[in-house]
C-alpha cells in the first residue's frame, strides 16, 4: 500500500495509449504485406500465361495443362502466403530477442534454463521441416496427375458416354486420389508432431525457468511481480514461437512452388529464329534443307526437306497418313524443332488447322479476331465461306455466342468459320491445313472456287493447301508430294503425271487411269466425271465414261447453270428448332446446301437482311449460363455436411479434448497466481522444498497434459478432415461423369476444373486448419473472460456493451468478407477457362501473331478478379482496427477495475487478469478472422456441394439387365420418337416411326438442323425421349442401364477422342481383351505396322488430347475400337474425313467386310459413301420425308435428288458403281 492510487491510474492509461500505437502501426504493416502479396501472386499468374504463349513443344510435353493450371492456382497461391508473413523472419527473431533481455532482468541467469529448451527445439524442428517438404512435392505430384487425367475426361466427355467408358477413368482418379489423400495424412500427422512440440513449448519454458529460479537458491521466492511479468514475456515469445514453424512450412511449400516455377518459366522457348523473315529473297516460302523434329530428343518427322514457293502460287501438299504433311506446315509456322536448314517467310501468314479451334466469343469475334470490322469486306468473307445461310439459323446471327471449342457449331461450320477468320485476316501467305476434309464435297468444292482456288478471293495470295481431294489437283499450281517426310516430287499436276513417279502411281490407282484427257471443249463435261469419279470412291476415269455411254445419258444433264425449280424448298426453321446448332455438343453435322440453290439464296437474301440488321439480343443468342453464386450467409447445412463427412465422432471428441486443454491452461495459471501468494505467506520463513517440488511438479503436468491433448485433437482433426476430403471429392467425381451432356454443353470447362482444383484444394488445406484455429480461439476467449470476471466480478457489466459493439462489427464484417470471397471465385474461373482456350489454340495465336491481344486479355482478367481481392484485403483491416480497440479497452477496464478493487484482491490475480487481458486482443482478433475464414473457406463446401448435387442422367445399370450377347441380330424400331433438348424447347425430332431389319445398312442425310446426330444421340440415350420408344431387338432401351444400352452399341465418332495412357488403354480399359485380340484389330484398321515400328508397342504412351499422334491416326484408332467391341449395331458419323483417298477406301472395304452381319447407320456428310446402303433415310426438320432405297429415292426426284444432283450423281447407274 506504499505506491499512491493515482499511479495506478496513469500506468492504466499507459497501457490502453501504447497498446493503441501498437495496433495502428501493426495494421499498416499488415496492408502493406497483404497488398505486395497480391501483387506478387498476379505477377506470377501473368508470368505462367506470357510463357505459356512462347513455351517449346519439348517443354508443353514435360508439364501439361493440369500442372500449368496448377502453377497459376496454388503455387502463386503460396507465393502470396508467403509474402504476406515474410517480415516475421526478422521480426520474430528480434521479438524473441526484447522478451529474453526483459526476462532475464526479471529472473536473471534462470532465463538461460527457458532458452536452452527453445534452442532445443530448432533442430526437431527443421527435421520436421524436411520431412513436410517431401511430403508437399509428393502431394503436388499427385495433384498434377489428378488434374491432367480430370482435364482429358471432361475435354472427352462425350466420348465417355457414348463408349460406357466412365468406371474406369473413374477408377483412374480415384487412385490416385488415394495416393495423395495417403501423402496428405502423412504431412498432417508430421504437423500434429509439430503442434505437440510448439504447445508444449510455453509450459516447459516456463516450467524450466521458474523451477530453476526457485532452485537455485531459498531466498529466491517466487512472487506476483516476477510471476506474471515473466508470464506475460513467455506470451510475447509465444506467437514468435508459434509463427516461426508457420512461417517455415509457408517458406518451404513456397520454395517447392519456387522449384516448380523455374522449371516451367526456365523452360526452353520456341526458337524463333527457324524462322527468317529476310526481303531480299523472291520467294514466299524458302525452306532449304531442312530436317525438324517435334522435339529435340525425338527423331525427325521430316528430313532434307527443299521448297521454294513464288508469291501468288497455289501449293497442293499430298501424301498419305502420317507422311509429314501438318508437319510441314507446322515447321513453316516455326512450331517445330529444327535440326538443320533454314525457313524464310515473306509477308504475314493466316492458318487454318486441321482441327478448327474456336475461341468461346461471338461468331463475329471468332472471325474478325482482332480486325476492325468493315461491313462490306466481312460480307464478302461470309458468302464465301458459305457461312450466310448458317447465320439465318444461329439464334443471334452473328451475335451468337460459341461456346467452348465450338461446341454448338457442327464439325464442318467451326471449319468454315476458322477458314472466314483466315480470309479476313487478309495476309500474305495462307496455310491450309486440310480444311476441306471436314464438310461436303460440294461446300469443299465452293471454297475451293469461291476462297483457295484460282478464282477465289485469295486468288493473288500465296496458298499452301494441304489436302486429300484428289478433284482439286488439276487446278492448283503447283502439287509438293511427301513420302515418309521427305519431298518425293515437286511440280504441275501434268508434269507429275507424265513422270511417271509415286504421284502418277496414286493417280492411277485413285483417279483418271492412263485415259487421255478431255477435249477442252467439254470442259464441263470433263469436270462432272473427275468429280463423280471421286464421290465414286475411286473408280477410274474409263470406267465411267464407258458407263455414260452405255447409258446414252450425259453426266451434266441438270447443269448447275439452271436453277433446280423441282426442288423442294427446305423449311425455315424457327430459332428454338435450330436448338441442335445452339445447344448440344452433339451436333457433329454438316451444312449440305444444294450449290444452286445457295447461289439464289443469297440474290435473295443479300439485299433483303443484311447481318447488321439482326437484332443484339436475339432468344438463344447466349449459350453459356453465367456462373451462379450464392448471395447472403453461408447456409448453416454447409457447415452440418462438412461435419457430417468428418463424422459426428470425431467432431465430438475433438470438442472435448480442446475444452480439456484450455481447462488444464486456466489450471496451470490459477496454480501459478496461487503460488505467487507463498511468498507473502513465507515472507519470514525459509521456503519449504516439499512445497515448492510440489508446486513446480503440478506446474509441469499441467503444461505437458495440455500438450499431449492438443497433439491428441490435431491427430483426431487431421483423421476427420481426410475422411471429410475423400467423401466430398467422391461425391463430386462420380456425380460430374453421371451428369447429362447437356451440362457439359452449357457449363464451361473452367468452371468445373475450379471445383476440382481451388475448390477441392480449400476442402483438403485451408478449411481443416480454420477450423482449428476457429475452434482454439473461441474457446481461448471464453477462458479469458471466465478468468477475468472470476478475479473482478465487477468486469462482467462491461462484458455485455462490448460483447454487442463485437457482434456489430463481426457480423457486417462477415457479410462482406463473405461476398467478396465468392465474386473472387466466381471471377477465377474466366482466368483458367482463357488459359485452356489459349493452350488449345497456341499455334492458331502464334500463326497469326496475336500474343500481345491475348497477353491483354489475360491482364483484363486478372484485373476484373483484384477488384474482389483488394476490397477484401482492405475490409480486414477495417475490421482488425475496430477489433483491437475492442481489445485494448478490455485491458483498460481490466486493469481499471483491479486500481478500484485495490485491497481486496491479491495481487496474484490481478497479475494474472491483466496477463490475460492483454493476450485476449490478439485471440478475439484472430476469433473474428478465423470465423470469416471459415465461412468464407466453407464457400467452396457450397460451391463443391452445388456439383455433387446436379440433376444426373438415368443410371447406368438397373434391375432390368438385358438377356446376355443382346442385341444378337440388330433389329431397329422407332414409334412416334420425340426429343426436345430442353423441357421449354420445341421439338427437334418429331414422331420419327420406322423399322430397320438385322444387318441393313442405312444411310442417313439431311441438311444442317434436320437432326441425323439428333437421332444416333437418341440411340444412346444421350438425350432422353420426349415421347415414343425405340426397340432393339424388341427391347425397349428406356427400360434398361444406360451402361447397359451404351456397351452393346457401337460409334465411330466424327472427332476422334484420345486419352494420355497406354495405346492399349485407348482401345481396351476394362482389360477384356488379350493382346492377341487387339493386335487383329489393329492389322484390320492399318495400323500394325506404325505399332509394330513403336519402341513400346501397345504401351506406348499417348500424351494428353493424343497430340503425338495425326489425326488419321486418331482416327483409325477409334475405328480399331469399334472392331474390338464387336456389336451387332454400329454407327458411323463420317469416320474417314480426316484420312487420304486410298486410307479411306482400305477403311470402307474393312468396315464392309468385318460389320457385314451388323446393322450399320452411316451419317453422310458426302453422298457417294452410302450409296451401296440398303436404304436411305432422308431427315428435314426432324420428320423423316423419305425412306427407301437408293435406287428407288433417285426416280422419285425428291429431296434425296437434289442432294445427289448436288453432289455430281444424277445417272441411277451410279448405284452400281
Amino acid at each position: 500500500m506504499t505506491i499512491y492510487t493515482w499511479t495506478g491510474y496513469l500506468y492504466t492509461v499507459l497501457l490502453l495509449l501504447v497498446n493503441i500505437v501498437q495496433s495502428l502501426f501493426m495494421q499498416q504493416y499488415l496492408q502493406r504485406c497483404f497488398v505486395l502479396g497480391t501483387q506478387v501472386r498476379t505477377a506470377i499468374t501473368a508470368a505462367v500465361y506470357k510463357k505459356t504463349l512462347v513455351v517449346s513443344n519439348d517443354a508443353r510435353k514435360e508439364c501439361t495443362v493440369g500442372e500449368t493450371v496448377n502453377l497459376m492456382s496454388a503455387d502463386a497461391q503460396r507465393f502470396n502466403d508467403v509474402t504476406n508473413s515474410i517480415q516475421q523472419l526478422w521480426s520474430c527473431p528480434l521479438q524473441i530477442a526484447l522478451a529474453i533481455m526483459f526476462l532475464w532482468l526479471e529472473l536473471g541467469p534462470s532465463t538461460l534454463a527457458g532458452l536452452a529448451v527453445m534452442v532445443l527445439m530448432v533442430p526437431i524442428n527443421g527435421l520436421l521441416a524436411t520431412k513436410s517438404r517431401g511430403f508437399q512435392m509428393e502431394n503436388m505430384k499427385y495433384k498434377d496427375n489428378r488434374m491432367k487425367i480430370m482435364n482429358e475426361m471432361l475435354n472427352g466427355i462425350k466420348t465417355l458416354k457414348l463408349y460406357a467408358w466412365e468406371p474406369p477413368y473413374e477408377a483412374q482418379v480415384q487412385e490416385i486420389r488415394e495416393k495423395e489423400l495417403g501423402v496428405m495424412k502423412k504431412f498432417a500427422y508430421l504437423i500434429s508432431m509439430s503442434t505437440f512440440f510448439f504447445a508444449c513449448v510455453p509450459a516447459l519454458v516456463s516450467l524450466a525457468t521458474f523451477a530453476v529460479f526457485v532452485s537455485v537458491t531459498p531466498e529466491n521466492v517466487l512472487d506476483a511481480q516476477k510471476a506474471f511479468t515473466s508470464i506475460s514475456l513467455f506470451n510475447l515469445l509465444s506467437f514468435p514461437l508459434e509463427m516461426l514453424p508457420l512461417l517455415i512450412s509457408a517458406i518451404v511449400q513456397a520454395s517447392v512452388s519456387k522449384k516448380r516455377l523455374e522449371k516451367f518459366l526456365g523452360a526452353e522457348d520456341l526458337d524463333r529464329k527457324t524462322v527468317c523473315h529476310d526481303s531480299s529473297f523472291n520467294t514466299a516460302v524458302s525452306v532449304c534443307d531442312g530436317t525438324f523434329a517435334w522435339g529435340k530428343d525425338i527423331d525427325p518427322v521430316l528430313k532434307s526437306v527443299s521448297l521454294d514457293i513464288k508469291p501468288g502460287r497455289l501449293v497442293a501438299v499430298v501424301g498419305a497418313v502420317g507422311a509429314g504433311k501438318s508437319s510441314l506446315i507446322s515447321a513453316i509456322l516455326g512450331e517445330m524443332h529444327s535440326i538443320k536448314g533454314y525457313i524464310n517467310i515473306m509477308g504475314s501468314v493466316a492458318y487454318v488447322p486441321q482441327q478448327a479451334w474456336i475461341q468461346n466469343a461471338t461468331l463475329r469475334d471468332n472471325i474478325l479476331f482482332g480486325s476492325a470490322l468493315e461491313e462490306a469486306r466481312f460480307q464478302k468473307v461470309l458468302d464465301a465461306c458459305a457461312l450466310v445461310p448458317d447465320l439465318e439459323l444461329l439464334p443471334g446471327g452473328d451475335q451468337t455466342e460459341i461456346g467452348e471449342k465450338g461446341i454448338n457449331l457442327s464439325g464442318g461450320q467451326k471449319q468454315r468459320v476458322s477458314m472466314a477468320r483466315a480470309v479476313y485476316s487478309s495476309a500474305d501467305i495462307f496455310l491450309l491445313d486440310d480444311p476441306l476434309s471436314a464438310v461436303d464435297s460440294h461446300v469443299g468444292k465452293h471454297l475451293f472456287n469461291e476462297v483457295v482456288g484460282p478464282n477465289g478471293l485469295l486468288k493473288d495470295k500465296t496458298r499452301i493447301l494441304v489436302t486429300h481431294g484428289v478433284s482439286f489437283l488439276p487446278q492448283v499450281d503447283e502439287i509438293v508430294v511427301l513420302v515418309d517426310g521427305k519431298v518425293s516430287e515437286i511440280g504441275s499436276y501434268n508434269n507429275l503425271k507424265a513422270s511417271g513417279g509415286a504421284f502418277s502411281e496414286f493417280l492411277r490407282t485413285y483417279a483418271m487411269g492412263e485415259q487421255p484427257g478431255p477435249q477442252p471443249a467439254s470442259q464441263t463435261r470433263f469436270w462432272k466425271l473427275w468429280d463423280m469419279q471421286f464421290v465414286c470412291g475411286g473408280k477410274s476415269f474409263i470406267e465411267l465414261m464407258s458407263i455414260c455411254v452405255r447409258s446414252g445419258s450425259d453426266v451434266t444433264s441438270g447443269s448447275d447453270k439452271k436453277e433446280m425449280d423441282g426442288v423442294p424448298e427446305r423449311q425455315e426453321p424457327q430459332v428454338d428448332c435450330s436448338t441442335e446448332d445452339v445447344v448440344s455438343a452433339t451436333v457433329n453435322r454438316e451444312n449440305s446446301l444444294r450449290h444452286s440453290q445457295y447461289k439464289a439464296r443469297l440474290k435473295k437474301h443479300s439485299s433483303v437482311k443484311k447481318l447488321k440488321d439482326v437484332p443484339p439480343s436475339n432468344k438463344g443468342q447466349n449459350l453459356i449460363e453465367k456462373e451462379a453464386m450464392e448471395t447472403g450467409k453461408v447456409k448453416f447445412s454447409m457447415y452440418l455436411q462438412y461435419l457430417k463427412a468428418m463424422g459426428w465422432g470425431y467432431c465430438i471428441i475433438v470438442f472435448v479434448v480442446y475444452l480439456l486443454q484450455n481447462i488444464a491452461f486456466i489450471g496451470q495459471n490459477l496454480w501459478l497466481s496461487d503460488w505467487t501468494n507463498d511468498s507473502a505467506k513465507y515472507e519470514n520463513d525459509t521456503y519449504p522444498n516439499s512445497v515448492r517440488d510440489m508446486r513446480v511438479g503440478v506446474f509441469g503436468a499441467l503444461g505437458v497434459a495440455q500438450g499431449i491433448l492438443v497433439f491428441l485433437a490435431t491427430l483426431l482433426m487431421a483423421n476427420g478432415a481426410i475422411a471429410a476430403s475423400r467423401i466430398m471429392h467422391t461425391r463430386l467425381l462420380s456425380n460430374i461423369l453421371r451428369a447429362p451432356m447437356l451440362f457439359f454443353d452449357t457449363t464451361p470447362l473452367g468452371r468445373v476444373v475450379n471445383r476440382f482444383a481451388k475448390d477441392m484444394f480449400t476442402v483438403d488445406e485451408a478449411i481443416p486448419m480454420s477450423f482449428r484455429s476457429w475452434l482454439m480461439s473461441l474457446l481461448e476467449v471464453i477462458c479469458t473472460m471466465f478468468v477475468i470476471c472470476l478475479a473482478t466480478p465487477i468486469f462482467t457489466a462491461v462484458i455485455f456493451p462490448l460483447a454487442v459493439i463485437y457482434y456489430f462489427v463481426q457480423r457486417f464484417y462477415v457479410a462482406t468478407s463473405r461476398q467478396l470471397s465468392r465474386l473472387d471465385s466466381v471471377s477465377r474461373s474466366p482466368i483458367y477457362s482463357h488459359f485452356s482456350e489459349t493452350i488449345s489454340g497456341l499455334s492458331v495465336i502464334r500463326a497469326y501473331g496475336h500474343q500481345d491481344c491475348f497477353l491483354r486479355h489475360n491482364e483484363t482478367t486478372i484485373d476484373e478478379n483484384l477488384k474482389s481481392v483488394y476490397p477484401w484485403v482492405a475490409s480486414n483491416r477495417w475490421l482488425s482496427i475496430r477489433l483491437e480497440f475492442l481489445g485494448n479497452l478490455v485491458v483498460f477496464f481490466s486493469a481499471l477495475f483491479a486500481v478500484i478493487s485495490r485491497g481486496h484482491i491479491y495481487s496474484g490475480l490481478v497479475g494474472l487478469t491483466i496477463s490475460y487481458a492483454l493476450n485476449v486482443t490478439q485471440t478475439l482478433n484472430l476469433l473474428v478472422r478465423m470465423t470469416s475464414e471459415l465461412e468464407t473457406n466453407i464457400v467452396a463446401v457450397e460451391r463443391v456441394n452445388e456439383y455433387a448435387e446436379i440433376e444426373t442422367e438415368a443410371p447406368w445399370v438397373t434391375d432390368n439387365r438385358p438377356p446376355k450377347g443382346w442385341p444378337d441380330s440388330g433389329k431397329l424400331c422407332l414409334k412416334n420418337y420425340q426429343v426436345r433438348y430442353r423441357p421449354e424447347l420445341d421439338l427437334v425430332l418429331h414422331g420419327i416411326t420406322c423399322d430397320i431389319e438385322s444387318t441393313e445398312k442405312i444411310g442417313i442425310v439431311g441438311r444442317t438442323g434436320a437432326g441425323k446426330s439428333s437421332l444416333t444421340n437418341c440411340l444412346f440415350r444421350i438425350i432422353e425421349a420426349a415421347g415414343g420408344q425405340i426397340f432393339i431387338d424388341g427391347v425397349d432401351i428406356a427400360t434398361l442401364g444406360l451402361h447397359d444400352l451404351r456397351s452393346r452399341l457401337t460409334i465411330i465418332p466424327q472427332d476422334p477422342v484420345l486419352f494420355s495412357g497406354t495405346l492399349r488403354m485407348n482401345l481396351d480399359p476394362f482389360e477384356k481383351f488379350n493382346n492377341e485380340d487387339v493386335w487383329r484389330v489393329l492389322e484390320l484398321a492399318h495400323l500394325k505396322a506404325f505399332v509394330g515400328g513403336l519402341k513400346d508397342g501397345l504401351n506406348h504412351e499417348v500424351t494428353e488430347g493424343g497430340g503425338n499422334l495425326s489425326v488419321g491416326q486418331r482416327q483409325l484408332l477409334c475405328l480399331a475400337r469399334a472392331l474390338l467391341r464387336k456389336s451387332r449395331i454400329l454407327i458411323l458419323d463420317e469416320a474417314t474425313a480426316a484420312v487420304d483417298l486410298e486410307m479411306d477406301s482400305l477403311i470402307q472395304t474393312t468396315i464392309r467386310q468385318e460389320f457385314s452381319h451388323c446393322t450399320v447407320l452411316t451419317i453422310a456428310h458426302r453422298i457417294h459413301t452410302i450409296l451401296d446402303s440398303s436404304r436411305v433415310m432422308v431427315l428435314d426438320a426432324g420428320k423423316i420425308v423419305e425412306f427407301d432405297c437408293p435406287s428407288v429415292l433417285l426416280k422419285r426426284q425428291g429431296h434425296f435428288y437434289a442432294m445427289a444432283k448436288d453432289a455430281g450423281i444424277t445417272s441411277l447407274d451410279n448405284k452400281a458403281l
